[in-house]
């Protein structure tokens, strides 16, 4: 149990010293989503306790680049018309939550769902952005590719036993869930599009989609409670944060800030229970606010920040809400039963 300890601790260590390396180096030069790098480095050390082979990482990139292709042009081809676009957007949707609730696919999912929402965003709310936006996806996958191996080779994995992934059980509802869940991010992805003054608020979807995959800690009411709470608190700390940092914005302080929130959360996250996910979550949430405040984009002014936590409040607050009111009934039953029985 101790060496389980010293390791969570060390991969803790890791998390926290990857996001705050990579996320200092992406506001130093000017990257327009800063927080993309390092949220898919903190994804890959969460993910497991070993580095991801070459072949793996070269994989993702190209699973990136295609998804990214792909989606960009379904969206210039059929962009003016929101009814077919929405149809296939919902159906990649489906398939990435049903791979996921069938315990399938494994963070190459999440790469897929992130890039079928940021992309076509993009594309049709901010085109300068989105003209770029696959190149900037496929350069936050390498780098985040290349932070994770920083932090290993700088605080290597001392376990002797080959951990491996414990395996995801499979959905006992997951046509059903994935429907729910498809419908939910579908409904933020149009209000984005639909409601005057959310050209920044990309924020959103992105949320929603970091929160439904969370749906393993989510089935009780407890749960959801917690996974609320966890979240607002990471958009709160990037809130404390950036303000700390408008005080006192050199670069040192920027590192000590996102290192001080991985050890807060990458630390928790890197420990083997079922609260672990809510944490990563959390340090995503952390990530996208903190990113978006010291983002270029246009009219990061400290109104614009205050706006963009509230667009990551109203999103978990979303999230939670359509949840509880489209989850199968018997998925919460379910859930409850294994909550209790631990």
């Amino acid at each position: 149990m101790k060496v389980n300890q010293v390791d969570a601790k060390r991969k803790g260590l890791r998390i926290a010293l990857a996001i705050a390396v990579g996320f200092t180096w992406a506001t130093l030069s000017g990257a327009i989503v800063p927080f993309l790098g390092p949220m898919f480095a903190a994804q890959f050390l969460i993910g497991s306790a070993r580095p991801l082979t070459l072949s793996t990482s070269l994989g993702n990139g190209v699973l990136v680049l295609t998804t990214g292709v792909v989606m960009q042009f379904i969206t210039m081809s059929i962009g003016d018309r929101p009814p077919a676009l929405l149809m296939i957007l919902g159906f990649f949707y489906f398939i990435c939550f049903f791979l996921r609730a069938k315990g399938k696919g494994g963070g190459a999912v999440f790469l897929i769902l992130i890039v079928a929402v940021v992309v076509p965003l993009m594309t049709i709310l901010n085109p300068v952005v989105g003209n770029a936006i696959v190149a900037i996806l496929v350069h936050a996958v390498v780098t985040g590719t290349l932070l994770m191996w920083l932090a290993h080779a700088l605080i290597p994995d001392r376990s002797r036993i080959d951990a491996q992934a414990a395996a995801v059980a499979s959905h006992p509802l997951a046509v059903r869930f994935a429907v729910a869940n498809t419908v939910i991010l579908l409904v933020a992805f149009l209000a984005c599009l639909t409601v005057d003054g959310l050209e920044t608020a990309a924020v959103i979807p992105i949320t929603v989609a970091s929160l439904l995959s969370q749906f393993e800690v989510a089935g009780t009411t407890r749960a959801a409670i917690g996974l609320v709470m966890v979240n607002l608190l990471g958009g709160l700390v990037a809130s404390a944060a950036f303000v700390l940092l408008q005080v006192h914005p050199t670069p040192t302080f920027l590192f000590l800030i996102v290192f001080l929130a991985g050890l807060i959360f990458g630390g928790r996250a890197a420990l083997e229970d079922r609260n672990a996910k809510v944490y990563a979550g959390a340090l995503m949430t952390f990530l996208i606010v903190f990113g978006l405040g010291v983002s270029p984009l246009p009219g990061s002014a400290a109104e614009t920040f205050s706006t963009r936590v509230n667009y990551i409040l109203v999103a978990v607050g979303y999230t939670i809400f359509m949840a509880a009111l489209l989850w199968p009934q018997s998925t919460r039953e379910n859930a409850v039963r294994q909550d209790t029985s631990r």
